[in-house]
């Protein structure tokens, strides 16, 4: 009989201590994600459309699932008022470049709780049949968010579509523009190896890297190959400059951010003029993955997907010399405009 009584016992204790590690749990995340949906310092910056120097953050008290309503269209006009939620346009956009990192850089910066991205690529200004829609179809295409949080979309085809410039600037002539390199050959590589995935997916065939990105004719770098074309950086560049100063672009380094995201991550918080919120604490390296994870908070963590960091192809060791020398003028000439100088062969 004692010994029933003792297992009886043992068997409540058990359920009482689950029942007190779940409240535990369900408390450290509720706080967690409020620290991250709750900022309450000021933030530095000039994206005020008065001219203010200094903006205050909202509060952000609404749960993670009430936000997720948002996003998919399910909330009511009554709770978007209630919570004071706009669709703003962007004030900074990531511009490009294909497979410098764009997706990467901008998750990392959705770490930051004064920014709100737009998960999807929108291309509204490189594309005729979007951009006709007009500018109030491209502003609710924007996430919502409190009016003194920042809103980032990213398309890296922006970057070298020549008419996008010109109608970038027409909507807001101060924004900021985010630019994302890694080393030109290694880019171009990279954009090859996602174009062949891709032909291997519907089993059709592709050329190899070296027949696209040399000439057989002349023996030269073939600049008429698209993936070759977009890493001559300053060419695309000196075209966004005839519409904004050199000033409203920051230069993020795409080489780095993979190996060490937080310091690059940290120029581009002093370029938004936002205070430095995202810490060593956000980010951890996958060791399986080989890359680095995003964390929000204590039960909330994210990698990139799979698609990223493809293993490229082996290529020609003549052809990537080649290359490297073809890039090398263009790559001196984009240091001397941006300022930024980085140690590419």
């Amino acid at each position: 009989m004692l010994f029933k009584q003792q297992a009886l016992l043992r068997q409540k204790l058990f359920v009482l201590g689950s029942l007190a590690i779940g409240s535990l749990l369900y408390l450290v995340a509720r706080v967690g994600s409020l620290d991250r949906l709750q900022p309450l310092c000021p933030i530095d910056g000039r994206f005020g459309s008065r001219g203010q120097d200094e903006i205050q953050l909202r509060a952000l008290q609404f749960k993670r699932g009430l936000l997720h309503e948002f996003r998919k269209g399910n909330a009511t006009k009554e709770q978007i008022r209630l919570h004071n939620l706009v669709q703003q346009l962007p004030k900074a956009i990531i511009i490009g470049v294909r497979k410098g990192g764009t997706r990467a850089l901008l998750e990392m910066l959705n770490l930051h709780p004064a920014v709100v991205k737009a998960s999807q690529e929108i291309h509204f200004f490189d594309n005729d049949e979007n951009y006709a829609k007009g500018i109030e179809w491209y502003r609710k295409k924007m996430p919502f968010s409190y009016p003194h949080q920042i809103t980032i979309e990213k398309s890296p085809a922006y970057f070298i579509t020549e008419e996008v410039p010109e109608r970038i600037y027409k909507m807001n002539s101060s924004i900021k523009l985010l630019i994302i390199v890694r080393e030109p050959t290694t880019r171009a590589i990279s954009d090859y190896t996602q174009v062949l995935e891709g032909k291997e997916r519907k089993n059709k065939t592709y050329y190899k890297f070296e027949k696209l990105a040399i000439d057989p004719n002349t023996c030269e770098v073939n600049t008429k190959y698209k993936a070759v074309r977009t890493s001559i950086y300053t060419k695309h560049l000196e075209r966004w400059l005839k519409y904004f100063p050199v000033e409203q672009f920051h230069i993020v380094d795409g080489d780095r951010l993979i190996t060490e995201p937080l310091p690059e991550l940290q120029l581009v918080e002093k370029f938004l003029n936002l205070p430095p919120r995202i810490s060593q604490y956000n980010l951890y390296f996958n060791a399986t993955r080989g890359f680095y994870c995003l964390r929000f908070n204590i039960v909330f963590n994210k990698c990139l997907a799979g698609s990223k960091g493809r293993i490229h192809p082996e290529v020609d060791t003549s052809v990537i010399t080649k290359l490297r020398k073809f890039f090398h003028p263009f790559n001196q000439k984009f240091y001397q405009i941006t300022g930024r100088t980085f140690n590419w062969p």
